[in-house]
């Protein structure tokens, strides 16, 4: 009985090669398109605390706890680490 079981059983060598090219560009589609969402994702959220920093910044100037000079000196810091 485990020999008929054996010889049913798929394997490796029994894979066509077409077979396994098509799940190794599958693969790699998968990765680079997951790849491409999470970097999408990664910018969006930066860019969104970007802008929610330079609202605050402008609400301390507005309110006068911070001079209009060191508002812009905060902004200019941030601006020249994101170039790096």
């Amino acid at each position: 009985m485990n020999e008929q079981l054996a010889l049913s059983l798929p394997t490796l060598a029994k894979i066509p090669e077409e077979a396994v090219a098509i799940v190794a560009v599958g693969g790699g589609l998968v990765v680079a398109v997951v790849w491409i969402v999470l970097a999408t994702i990664d910018s969006m959220v930066k860019s969104r605390e970007r802008e929610r920093s330079r609202r605050e910044i402008a609400a301390y100037v507005a309110e006068g706890s911070m001079s209009a000079e060191e508002g812009e000196r905060l902004m200019k810091a941030g601006a020249e680490a994101e170039d790096e």
